[in-house]
């Protein structure tokens, strides 16, 4: 009987592991081996269970997916990684290629494209969840470097979470809001939203929802309104 190929997931929401897991033990090739929640404890299960492929988020509690992908590569780099994230732009998913992983999926797709993608990554094969595929072409195609630099400025110093927050800070949503959709408490929230005020010199919630647009994070038309 051929082996089966082992599998662990990093993502910190448990109900969202679940369905993953449900998923893949469909498949009798596949098995999960290990779960984790966060950064820390992902790789130690990845040195110590040494799976064939780990599913990765980016937004991780106590650390960036994208620098634990770093991390896990270059202790093992046999090992395959794909991420597994609610992030589309491009900033992420160039950075998360860069640092070792071979495929990208966004959670949207995941119930739907998400064997597909194992199936590619396992293979030695590279995969880009095809609902982005067109936009970061796009994307790459029409913005020059120099551009997106003077877009983005001051974005890149936020970390994964604060990037996350940002968004949903610049839609309306409220700390509790946050929190509610994020896991974390109130109090955490607001320290997210304190720091992200402090790194980008922002003052309030207006100059917050104009530099989100300005960089595009959101339709500018929503603040307008």
């Amino acid at each position: 009987m051929t082996p089966k190929l082992r599998i662990l997931l990093i993502d910190d929401h448990p109900l969202f592991r679940e369905g993953i897991k449900t998923i893949i033990m469909r498949n009798i090739r596949y098995e999960v081996v290990g779960e984790a929640g966060t950064a820390e404890q992902g790789l130690k299960m990845a040195r110590e269970l040494k799976p064939d492929l780990i599913l990765v988020d980016l937004s991780l509690p106590d650390q960036s997916g994208i620098d634990l992908i770093r991390d896990i590569h270059h202790f093992s780099p046999k090992i395959r990684m794909m991420v597994v994230s609610m992030h589309s732009k491009i900033d992420y998913i160039v950075k998360a290629f860069q640092c070792g992983a071979a495929g990208y999926l966004v959670k949207e797709s995941a119930s739907e494209m998400l064997m597909q993608g194992i199936d590619y990554v396992l293979k030695g094969d590279y995969y880009m969840d095809p609902s982005i595929s067109h936009l970061v072409v796009k994307k790459l195609a029409s913005v020059s470097s120099k551009n997106a630099v003077a877009n983005t400025s001051g974005y890149d110093a936020l970390t994964l979470r604060e990037q996350e927050v940002l968004v949903m800070l610049a839609e309306g949503l409220s700390s509790k809001q946050i929190a509610d959709k994020l896991f974390i408490s109130p109090k955490t929230a607001e320290n997210h939203r304190s720091s992200i005020m402090r790194k980008l010199g922002l003052h309030n919630a207006i100059d917050l929802a104009r530099y989100a647009a300005r960089i595009g994070l959101i339709d500018i038309d929503l603040w307008k309104a």
